[in-house]
């Protein structure tokens, strides 16, 4: 028998039977399973999450799935997702998914397998990165890109135009983790497209997606064409990032920010400097995953704004309370918005735009008393359903309520079953920084704005291994006037309209 996947050996292409689950048969999975094919009648190949959120309702907190000779194992239950939690028993495990960004983020801090060094020091040399006292250096960068969307929503609301929500918090978001982390303007709000970088990026997400839909020894004849598309994606990306890092070298200081960390900081207690290729690595991870999820993130948050004005109002409330006639808040004003927290975190629950995350064992164990595996089986943990559990949240798990994340209810639950940015050590480096700038902008637009909907759009999800609402438009209109700052606070950077 083939050996069983572990931490040094990444799990590729095993059989059922050597998954490392010797129970596996006793583990339900849906009717109508075809020899060969799998589990695949009845499957959107745009929507393979949403298809696994519906098994997942049928069949339990334990579920498996097969397609193309590949099968999974799913788990949403609290209790076994809290068990899968034991970092003393099991650990990140790079996934198909996210195997398949490699080509591009290679050992980045969200692809990059266990036995790997580079995540650890990585993540020792950039985590001071993410103390308060940096985050409160990124603070004005982030208002400045913040105003840039208002006078954006500003002509928007002045014509009676809707906005392209997704598409303008992509642009938000990109540009402030490319300002606040690497000192380089890409320019998004000037643009009637999206940023070629934000295209190269989509496509690279998108055929990540794919290739987990097609059978793996057909993939290279069914995406040739898709494959070469891949290619010139990822060489794109590659050549943005190359030419930020030689900005850099030529420019010198970048005021300590992120790159600065990776290309001057050495290990506090080896010394260790990171590669060349590897800091390349990280600053494509950061500006995929550190813009993806947070623009999805805001885009659910406004949704759920728009359709329930009694918690906007409140929100709206707060802002005005705690701010004040402050023109633009200070970075300790944007902690105290509480409510408007519960309505991000309610969000996130809801639709977490991470949806997945992967654990494997460390040794052979036995899942919340119940299922057997052993070392290097892994499982892949579906967070929405995790969310959405009514053993933690309720009969009415699947409606909006902010009040869920009150002080109180938040004390009462048990830990783990709040999970949008992964568990353990390889928990998202970067939830603090995400945090901050989506509560900050949905303050500033709830204070600006009164935000209207289309009665007839229907939330629809896009898949991409990250999630995002389709098609959403808003129609925001100017509330009473704002007082604006004295003096323009967006900030030169080099490379600005590249």
């Amino acid at each position: 028998m083939t050996e069983a996947p572990t931490r040094d050996r990444p799990a590729k292409g095993f059989r059922s039977a050597e998954l490392g689950w010797p129970e596996l048969e006793r583990i339900p999975h849906p009717p109508h399973r075809i020899p060969l094919l799998g589990d695949v009648v009845g499957v959107n190949r745009r929507t393979p999450l949403q298809d696994t959120l519906r098994y997942a309702r049928e069949l339990g907190p334990v579920f498996r799935r097969k397609a193309f000779g590949k099968e999974f194992v799913f788990v949403w239950g609290a209790r076994h997702a809290a068990d899968l939690a034991d970092e003393s028993r099991f650990a990140k495990h790079v996934g198909l998914g996210i195997a398949n960004l490699r080509p591009v983020a290679g050992d980045g801090l969200f692809t990059a397998y266990n036995h790997e060094p580079n995540w650890q020091l990585a993540h020792d040399v950039l985590a001071p990165g993410f103390s308060r006292e940096a985050m409160a250096g990124y603070h004005p960068m982030m208002l400045a890109v913040a105003r840039q969307l208002t006078e954006h929503w500003d002509r928007a609301a002045a014509s009676g135009r809707a906005v392209d929500v997704p598409g303008d918090m992509t642009k938000l978001t990109l540009e402030t983790i490319a300002r606040t982390g690497f000192g380089h303007d890409f320019g998004s709000f000037e643009r009637a497209r999206p940023h070629p970088f934000v295209t190269a990026m989509v496509g690279t997400l998108t055929y990540a997606q794919r290739l987990n839909t097609v059978p793996f020894p057909l993939a290279p004849l069914l995406l040739r064409s898709a494959s070469r598309r891949n290619a010139a994606d990822i060489a794109h990306l590659n050549r943005t990032v190359d030419e930020l890092i030689r900005v850099r070298h030529a420019s010198g200081s970048g005021d300590g920010d992120l790159l600065d960390r990776m290309l001057e900081t050495a290990h506090p207690e080896t010394g260790e400097r990171l590669e060349l290729r590897n800091v390349r690595r990280q600053v494509i991870t950061f500006l995929v995953a550190g813009h993806e999820t947070t623009s999805g993130a805001l885009s659910f948050a406004l949704h759920y704004l728009s359709r329930h004005p009694e918690v906007a109002a409140r929100a709206r409330a707060e802002v005005d309370r705690v701010w004040g006639d402050t023109a633009e808040p200070a970075y300790e004003q944007v902690a105290r918005l509480r409510y408007v927290r519960r309505v991000l975190d309610e969000s996130l629950r809801l639709w977490p735009t991470a949806p997945a995350f992967a654990r494997e064992a460390r040794e052979d164990t036995v899942l919340a008393g119940e299922h057997p595996m052993r070392r290097g089986a892994w499982a892949l943990v579906l967070t929405p359903m995790l969310h959405r559990d009514t053993e933690v949240w309720g009969a009415d798990a699947e409606r909006f309520d902010p009040d869920r994340f009150a002080a109180q209810a938040v004390r009462s639950r048990a830990p783990h079953t709040f999970k949008p940015f992964g568990t353990g050590a390889r928990a998202c480096i970067g939830r603090q920084f995400a945090l901050h700038e989506a509560t900050l902008v949905l303050g500033l637009l709830l204070r600006r704005y009164e935000l209207r909907s289309d009665p007839a759009y229907r939330l629809r999800v896009t898949e991409r291994l990250t999630l995002m609402p389709e098609g959403l438009r808003l129609h925001p209109e100017r509330r009473t006037p704002v007082r604006e700052p004295a003096s323009d606070l967006r900030c030169p950077v080099p490379g600005a309209g590249d």
